[in-house]
């Protein structure tokens, strides 16, 4: 039996040749040979096997062991400084360098591995002699085998495609890695019906995660999560019985795609996810995140793309346990009724890593529980069956109530329909999405607990009176004002067209095409005559109609060709609805992030949308009779029509400011990432908005998302890149890479960003009027020059709050829009 160590083994027979200094193994290997690992941690793989990439002399696959180091806090030596080695045996691919003595193995990844559940000391690899290729530890043990013995085996190879092969005397395949594949997807390797990708549990920790798998059924491919049972969050339809070769699917990364099949190899794609094309060799990892992402060799492994077409707040652990995930910002839930906080931070400083609970939950006694209401939240598996069970919103809340496992109640509304779903874990939530909300379980405070049983019986009373006394009011009043109400459309002078709930329920196909969903309802495309018409059906169920009508009057009066125009209203019986003119190319986000795969937007394009945005915020804020502060300015709220003419919607959040009024109070509200820092002071001007067009700008001059959780950790917030650019004079660095235009207006496009610095002023005094902006853009003034680059200073607003005496805050108003 041949025993063989290798430190640093990397290559075949053709490498020998071409370097002429060391004598290396090829691809192969016969029955009868073990491989041992190294006993000491090294940056170097024991490689046992190797194959060069086809037409690529320096990129290589190799199979041996990786020394991870092995963390064990009781191990001690004064002899020696680090811990012995914990073996990995898998499939790696990496560069070999020339530059030193003998060729050296760098940059290489993991692409497959065989223990990465088990990791072992003092391993070794045994090829035996009846065929069985199997690890060991130091006593002899099994750790992994392929249980290949007795099946005529006669060697074992590595391809030039990274496929580890044991063959038998015919060269027929016996077992092959590519048929048990881990956590990545090489060129020419096909994920059939049933395989499996399963992360590793973390970038540290090799274990294989229990949380996400992305798999090939037989209608697409699905990436879950969860368990009790799994849920889908992301699927590619297959369409297998419309073709004209049916057969079992699978899916295969082919150059600029991952293409997915139903005919046996060689076949025609039946239909392809686009990615970014091949310049050099690629690879997709399905990572601890639940992200399925592309990597690409270019002198170092860089990341092209995500091969979901998912927004931040889609995967299903983004903002981790219990998290809610607003617009990629992730915070912990509060009770929408009380306002109280049961959860705390997991991680100080990293809402991401998601909430616990202040009071773990135990099931001795029951009724210690208690569910708080989390409204407008929805989950990943929003309109997929899985755990949803028949029962109206009470029934689903008692029936977690009475079972210890269930953590939390879902309330989802799919296509008109409510659904419960019961969850035994609770990853994050989504908010902004409607009708939906979520019931979670908390223990109650031991001062809670025994008033608990006596507060329900007074509550239940009380309730009972009220109602009794309620249901006469009612219907006293109605009876003696009878229809009145309907008098009160015609008493509003200026007031936008009324249309009846079966107009516009006839004028949307009963509500049948929802083109997009916010945290004020859903907005469904219409035809009212030859007009094409957006309606939003608004979940306001608390608003009475003279507060709704107040809302429209104001809304109706703004006329702005960079605003949505509203066409009309319906405010019938409990039902509120909003009709506005339908923008054909939707929400600005598409295209600067290009979710849809569009093309990047030339130069003239983005600086037309910049300068659009900015004459109707200056329109709002000196235009109106009361200004008028939008406080919610980001991309998904500005729309684009046939020709990129941009305008502002969803005015939900806005505020009414007298003309008299330096400033209103009011509670923070916005989207995170996009708000300024006096809103921690909670005094507010149409300023905010001027630093929230700020951030749009660079999300609109850079192509990428202000708060981007896809980017290492160091370059998720654009704003804090941007700094680092003012302050190191690159801000070139800062325009959008995929754009060659943008590169050929570059010194236009950094006089735009610099615009956007000046919008970003700390001190929102120093922030110009939005007027100003227009006459920047439009070349009738300039930039100011002396700018601070602490874009986060809350200094100058603490400072504000101090210096200021405040009277009562002036009477503000809420207005409804297109989200």
């Amino acid at each position: 039996m041949a025993v063989t160590s290798f430190l640093l083994v990397i290559a075949m027979a053709q490498l020998a040749i071409q370097t002429g200094s060391v004598d290396l193994p090829g691809p192969s290997a016969n029955l009868s040979t073990t491989w041992a690992s190294m006993n000491s941690f090294s940056i170097q793989p024991v490689i046992t096997l190797l194959h060069f990439v086809p037409g690529n002399s320096s990129l290589a696959f190799a199979a041996g062991f990786h020394c991870d180091r092995y963390v064990d806090y009781s191990y001690h030596d004064p002899y020696f400084s680090e811990p012995p080695c914990a073996s990995l045996f898998g499939v790696f691919i990496g560069y070999v360098d020339y530059s030193y003595h003998d060729p050296y193995f760098s940059d290489y990844v993991t692409v497959w591995s065989a223990n990465r559940d088990n990791l072992v000391q003092n391993a070794t690899l045994n090829f035996t002699a009846s065929g069985d290729f199997l690890i060991q530890d130091v006593d002899g043990n099994i750790v992994w085998s392929t249980n290949t013995s007795g099946q005529s085996v006669a060697g074992i190879r590595l391809t030039d495609s990274g496929n580890l092969v044991i063959f038998d005397h015919s060269n027929i395949p016996v077992w092959q890695s590519f048929d048990h594949p881990t956590d990545c997807l090489l060129p020419k390797q096909l994920l059939a019906k049933g395989m499996r990708l399963t992360p590793n549990t973390s970038a540290t920790e090799w274990t294989p995660s229990n949380l996400f798998y992305l798999t090939v059924l037989s209608d697409g491919l699905y990436a879950f999560a969860g368990s009790s049972p799994p849920q889908p969050y992301y699927n590619y339809y297959i369409d297998v019985e419309n073709n004209a070769h049916k057969g079992e699917p699978y899916v295969s990364l082919i150059n600029g795609s991952l293409a997915t099949f139903v005919s046996p190899p060689p076949a025609e794609p039946s239909g392809m996810i686009i990615l970014p094309p091949a310049v050099s060799f690629q690879f997709l990892r399905f990572e601890s995140d639940g992200h399925l992402r592309l990597y690409e060799w270019n002198k170092y492994w860089s990341l092209k793309g995500d091969t979901f077409k998912l927004d931040a707040c889609d995967y299903p652990n983004v903002c981790g346990d219990y998290g809610i995930c607003s617009n990629g910002q992730c915070f912990c839930p509060v009770a929408s009724d009380t306002g109280t906080s049961y959860f705390n931070q997991t991680v100080s400083q990293r809402p991401d890593l998601g909430c616990t609970l202040v009071n773990p939950i135990s099931c001795q006694p029951l009724h210690d529980h208690q569910l708080i209401d989390i409204a407008n939240v929805s989950y990943f598996f929003n309109g997929y069956p899985g755990m949803s069970i028949q029962a109206d919103e009470e029934s689903c809340k008692v029936s977690c109530l009475k079972n210890c496992s269930c953590k939390a109640a879902l309330i989802l509304y799919y296509d008109g329909v409510m659904s419960c779903s019961l969850l035994t874990h609770v990853l994050s939530l989504r908010a902004n999405e409607g009708y939906n909300r979520a019931y979670l379980k908390v223990q109650l405070p031991p001062s809670e607990k025994h008033n608990v049983i006596l507060g329900s019986v007074v509550a239940g009373v009380i309730f009972s009176l009220i109602m009794i006394i309620f249901s006469t009011v009612v219907y006293l009043r109605r009876r003696n004002h009878g229809n009145n109400d309907e008098d009160e459309f015609n008493d509003l002078p200026g007031m936008a067209m009324r249309f009846t709930f079966k107009v516009l329920k006839i004028a949307t196909r009963d509500f049948s095409n929802k083109v997009g969903q916010g945290g004020f309802g859903s907005v469904f495309e219409g035809q009212l005559d030859s007009e094409r018409v957006a309606v939003k059906f608004l979940d306001r169920a608390g608003q009475g109609k003279k507060e709704f009508l107040a809302e429209v009057q104001t809304i109706g009066s703004l006329h702005h060709i960079n605003l949505v125009r509203l066409i009309g209203f319906c405010a019938e019986k409990s039902y509120r609805l909003l009709v506005f003119e339908y923008i054909p190319r939707g929400s600005l986000d598409k295209w600067i992030y290009r979710r849809d795969n569009f093309v990047p937007l030339d130069w003239l394009t983005r600086r037309k949308i910049i300068t659009d945005i900015a004459r109707g915020l200056s329109y709002l804020h000196e235009d109106c009779r009361q200004r008028i502060a939008h406080l919610d300015i980001k991309p998904q709220n500005i729309l684009l029509d046939d020709s990129f003419n941009a305008k502002l919607s969803d005015f939900g959040l806005s505020k009414l400011i007298d003309r008299g009024e330096s400033h209103v109070m009011t509670r923070m509200r916005g989207t995170p990432g996009y708000m300024a820092p006096e809103w921690l002071t909670s005094q507010i001007t149409e300023k905010v908005d001027v630093y929230s067009f700020g951030i749009v700008v660079m999300e609109i001059i850079s192509g990428r998302k202000n708060l981007d959780y896809s980017q290492p950790e160091s370059n998720v917030q654009l704003i804090s890149l941007l700094q680092d650019a003012a302050k190191n004079d690159l801000l070139e660095d800062m325009i959008d890479r995929s754009s060659d235009d943008m590169h050929l207006h570059k010194d236009e496009a950094i006089a735009i960003i610099k615009l956007a610095m000046w919008c970003l002023q700390s001190d929102k005094n120093r922030r110009p009027a939005m007027s100003v902006v227009v006459k920047v853009m439009e070349g009738e003034r300039s930039v100011e020059s002396n700018l601070d680059y602490n874009f986060f200073d809350l200094s100058p607003a603490i400072t504000t709050q101090v210096g200021e005496k405040f009277s009562d805050p002036p009477v503000v108003s809420v207005l409804s829009g297109p989200r």
